[in-house]
């Protein structure tokens, strides 16, 4: 059985191996990272990290094609456009994300920026309900679904109530928050402490993580999300979210 200190200097090596600018190439990140506007890469990082399930290159691709279509400005398109001028986008597909899911979400990124002063503001205001990342996940769902939508779309945005593990949520909010010097995440937001992450669970990490000891739940859901960050906080308390590049990387690479 390997000791507190080997598993943390093995999770810290594998975190700076895979904590590295060519771990972009391969991953979703490479949508945001194109734009320099704080505004374009929260959008762009946003919808890149909705669609992020399924194989990595689909995924990428799709996403690309996103951009594409709200002419490499997202923030620009979202502010010049109304829903009128949308409809290319019901054609758009990933997986089961589909047309009717995208202008939704279209529709509620334009309400987010014309009304709540953008997405960071709803994260942050949700943060600072109680100081957790589970009431900025509630709160930005509540807001997010503040506009006309068709029941079919609230799959696409996870209720950690109904126990998701909201991976996707999670992800989004490391780049967002997340900051260092290794060029990978962006730490653009600066309301929500690096310590308050919660690590984005996906069969990759959870399968790692039960191999290390680090799990014992048996489902990646919600509860499961919630120990696996409770170990990792006892690793590096000021930054756990930094061994999501560790048990990913370990459990999609080797």
């Amino acid at each position: 059985m390997e000791t507190f200190e080997e598993r943390r200097q093995l999770l810290d090596e594998k975190a700076s191996q895979y904590n590295h600018p060519d771990f972009i190439a391969t991953d979703p990140i490479q949508i945001p990272r194109q734009f320099a506007r704080k505004e374009n890469v929260e959008i762009a990082g946003f919808l890149a990290a909705t669609i992020a399930w399924g194989q990595r290159p689909t995924i990428i691709k799709n996403a690309f094609k996103l951009m594409a279509m709200m002419d490499q400005k997202p923030f620009d398109f979202l502010k010049d456009t109304e829903e009128a001028d949308w409809g290319d986008f019901l054609d758009f597909k990933h997986r089961t994300f589909n047309g009717v899911d995208c202008l939704f979400f279209l529709r509620s990124l334009k309400n987010i920026y014309e009304n709540h002063d953008g997405l960071e503001a709803v994260f942050t205001k949700g943060y600072q309900f109680d100081q957790t990342v589970a009431s900025a996940l509630r709160y930005f769902r509540q807001v997010f679904f503040d506009v006309s939508y068709e029941r079919r779309s609230q799959k696409h945005v996870s209720n950690i109530d109904r126990g998701a593990s909201a991976k996707r949520l999670n992800m989004y909010l490391r780049w967002m928050v997340r900051q260092d010097d290794r060029g990978v995440d962006f730490g653009l937001w600066k309301q929500i402490p690096m310590s308050a992450l919660l690590l984005p669970l996906d069969v990759h990490t959870g399968r790692q993580a039960r191999q290390l000891g680090l799990l014992t739940r048996k489902q990646d859901d919600w509860k499961a999300v919630l120990e696996l960050t409770d170990k990792l906080r006892a690793f590096d308390p000021h930054d756990p979210v930094k061994y999501d590049f560790a048990l990913f990387g370990m459990g999609a690479f080797e």
